[in-house]
């Protein structure tokens, strides 16, 4: 299937205003379309249903091939996948507007190093979104006074944690009726946070925050300390041995971090040796705990660092996936 045609039966299906979050698209495979409601199949007369049903209807669904996944690819690279031999070893594309392409297939491997992919099979979509405002009720309960508290946010994989840690950094960087704003520096090492596309962040982020993007974190962490002087380091997926030590370092040079690592609550971080021992030692001020039930942008409680709740569930009303 060529791209014009995938395009033409993907505007038919989503239609009434409807927003895409995410397609999956995978060799052989029916697409797979993710919206506000939930998860859809691709069919060929152009509609899309519930992804359970699509069994029933696999005769009609579209099925993706090589060509649609290299028609694609082709177009957010602007015809020079070669010059992006680099991310794509990483295994993701970030393309203009902070959209990004998670790609897998054949790793080519050298000296233990991936150094691209090829055999191409499967695409997922990632079609970027700012949810402006929806870290404003959160961000009360992560200071006092005028000090920004040290923040860990904690959910599992896709319940929006990255959509909270973008707008907590855009208000912190903006400034508010709690004081004047802050100098952030972002070490954004999938390029999720600022979504940066030729250097230049896609999301708002305030006009204080600076991104280090592309970045292994716990180098990129010491060198914005050295060379920016932060009020407030923000990091996403922090969990390694030298990250956690970098985020230390920084605190321990009075600067404040914000950061997020997957897990379904309090506990089950603390199941880790690393993270046990900063729960431990009170590093952390405030614990933000996110569901990965039903829609994303769903706030279980904040908690202080005696893990006692200091905002319930029912503080937060909306949801913002």
């Amino acid at each position: 299937m060529n791209v014009d045609t995938f395009e033409r039966l993907l505007k038919q299906a989503v239609r009434d205003g409807k927003t895409i979050r995410e397609l999956r698209i995978r060799v052989g495979k029916p697409v797979m379309i993710r919206m506000e409601d939930g998860e859809n199949t691709l069919f060929s007369d152009g509609t899309c249903g519930a992804a359970e049903a699509y069994e029933e209807k696999v005769k009609n669904a579209v099925l993706a091939d090589r060509e649609l996944i290299r028609g694609i690819l082709e177009i957010c690279s602007s015809h020079s996948l070669y010059a992006y031999e680099r991310e794509i070893g990483q295994g993701f594309l970030t393309i203009r507007g902070g959209h990004r392409v998670g790609i897998a297939g054949k790793a080519v491997v050298e000296e233990g190093t991936v150094r691209t992919i090829r055999d191409i099979s499967s695409l997922n979509i990632r079609v970027a979104h700012e949810v402006r405002g929806c870290a404003k009720n959160v961000l009360p309960h992560l200071m006092e006074g005028k000090t920004f508290l040290n923040t860990l946010l904690i959910s599992p994989p896709g319940a929006g944690k990255t959509t909270l840690l973008r707008d907590l950094i855009r208000e912190l960087s903006c400034g508010g009726s709690w004081g004047a704003g802050m100098n952030v520096s972002v070490v954004d090492e999938r390029s999720e946070i600022a979504a940066c596309f030729e250097g230049i962040a896609q999301c708002d982020l305030g006009p204080r925050a600076d991104v280090m993007d592309g970045c292994p974190k716990a180098e990129g962490m010491l060198m914005m300390l050295r060379s920016m002087a932060p009020d407030v380091m923000a990091v996403d997926e922090a969990g390694g041995e030298n990250e956690i030590l970098a985020m230390k370092y920084g605190m321990n040079c009075g600067c404040r971090i914000l950061a997020t690592v997957h897990g379904a609550d309090i506990g089950d971080i603390m199941k880790r040796p690393a993270w046990r021992k900063m729960a431990e030692e009170k590093i952390f001020s405030r614990y933000v705990v996110l569901s990965g039930a039903l829609r994303p942008g769903k706030i279980v409680g904040i908690y202080d660092e005696r893990h006692e709740m200091v905002a319930a569930a029912d503080s937060f009303s909306q949801e913002y996936g």
